[in-house]
């Protein structure tokens, strides 16, 4: 079973780039909500947040991992894998 993965972004956000290619490096589908100019995607994701409005935001299987750094600490950590197989 592979994990629902969804990540929230805007397109010029070099830390959106960087998850994103984390997430690519490991052949993980997601789903990408790109907000550029979607204030009301942008309050969804802050409810979902906790509050957070920074990009990108980063959720698997509805557990909130947090952003960029978030999920290269958990990578380094070697525990992203175990997270991102469900």
């Amino acid at each position: 079973m592979s994990a629902t993965v969804e990540i929230y972004t805007w397109t010029t956000c070099p830390f959106c780039v960087r998850a994103k290619r984390l997430l690519d490096s490991k052949s993980v589908a997601y789903t990408e909500y790109c907000l550029d100019g979607d204030e009301p995607g942008r309050s969804k994701m802050a409810l979902r947040t906790g509050g957070s409005k920074s990009v990108p935001q980063i959720f698997v299987n509805d557990q909130h991992l947090g952003g960029c750094d978030a999920i290269h600490t958990l990578d380094r950590e070697g525990k992203l894998d175990a997270i991102l197989a469900g």
